[in-house]
């Protein structure tokens, strides 16, 4: 398909669907009776009007002219990356379903062997950063299978299509402007920068701004190499989670029970207010002795510990789990809890 075809196609993919909205709202109005409400169609600003003022917003910012030329001469939409970013695993599976795609027999297996492949770094790194190491491996391994994938979509096009999307179209913008500071601060080479769907790089599978951020150099040899440097990515996702807030020698969290006889009051703890969709989903933090009067138990159906900590309660299909700050700072990484409890439970299963 030209590049041509390929902007009008996403073009009328988004006005289809502007119109299948307005037919809805027919619809409900008939059965409902209802005066039908004033509908506004809005229709997307002409790509290459919104490439030639993101363009000169990059030169704002202070980029190249010579830069922008060579990453966004020529450049058109992917369609591909929308249909993607409509169906991402971590939201369209419940937790049992991603749990057996996502921690097979063989990925335990393989964390626990690169887990003892690379002790000598990883003892080295959660000295420095405090991040236990298995849930180091954990984090590789489920982000770019222990190395092995980190994505071959040029990451440029990539963002520029999100960025161009409504539905998250600052925060790719944003995304958009940091991949091109990496390549301007010479980081890596334009025809090597690539990643996943969603623009993100590397064995960490770190966000452009993530990268610029937290990326660290733990080898010393002068390059931040999230792409095949093991030392860097280690050291890198290590950063990540300390700058998030991870305690050391704390816990993640635990499984534990809800008996049929629990308590009301233990369910109507008010949620979370604040913060992505993951954390809303969360109960306001309680300590470990009022969840104990509460009636949760653990997986053996002892009482919980009277350790002095608070505890928020993450009800997950038919498993229920007690986190600790600890988890805020995975979260930090994939703000799924899909995700988060995939990690969480294999850096157990490495130990």
């Amino acid at each position: 398909m030209s590049r041509g075809r390929r902007a009008v196609t996403i073009t009328a993919m988004r006005a289809a669907a502007h119109l299948t909205f307005i037919a809805a709202l027919l619809c409900s109005t008939v059965f409902a009776q209802a005066p039908l409400p004033v509908v506004q169609l809005v229709t997307p600003q002409p790509f290459d009007e919104w490439l030639a003022a993101l363009r000169a917003e990059a030169e704002g910012r202070g980029l190249p002219v010579e830069l922008l030329d060579r990453t966004l001469s020529g450049i058109q939409p992917v369609e591909q990356i929308l249909e993607r970013d409509r169906t991402q695993t971590e939201f369209t599976l419940d937790l049992e379903q991603y749990l057996k795609r996502r921690l097979t027999r063989d990925t335990v297996k393989t964390a626990q062997q690169m887990y003892a492949k690379h002790r000598t770094v990883l003892g080295a790194i959660e000295k420095q950063y405090g991040i236990p190491a298995p849930v180091l491996v954990s984090v590789w391994g489920l982000e770019s299978n222990f190395g092995r994938f980190a994505g071959v979509r040029p990451t440029i096009p990539t963002l520029v299509t999100l960025a161009y999307d409504p539905r998250r179209g600052p925060m790719f913008r944003n995304e958009l402007f940091s991949a091109l500071e990496i390549i301007n601060r010479g980081d890596i080479e334009l025809e090597n920068l690539k990643g996943s769907w969603a623009g993100a790089l590397g064995q960490p599978q770190f966000m452009p701004s993530s990268y610029l951020q937290y990326a660290q150099d733990f080898d010393g040899d002068g390059r931040k190499d999230i792409w095949s440097s093991t030392p860097d990515v280690f050291a890198s996702v290590a950063n990540f989670l300390q700058q998030h807030g991870w305690t050391k020698g704390a816990r993640w969290g635990r499984e534990v029970r809800i008996p049929k006889a629990l308590n009301e009051t233990a369910l109507a703890i008010p949620h979370r207010e604040a913060g992505c969709r993951a954390t809303r989903l969360m109960t306001d933090p309680r300590t470990l002795s009022e969840w104990r009067k509460f009636g949760l138990l653990t997986t053996t159906g002892s009482a919980l510990p009277k350790a002095d900590v608070t505890a928020s309660l993450v009800m997950a299909g038919t498993r229920s789990f007690l986190v600790y700050e600890n988890y805020d700072a995975l979260l930090g990484y994939n703000c799924a809890h899909t995700y988060t409890l995939s990690v969480a439970l294999l850096s157990d299963l490495i130990k």
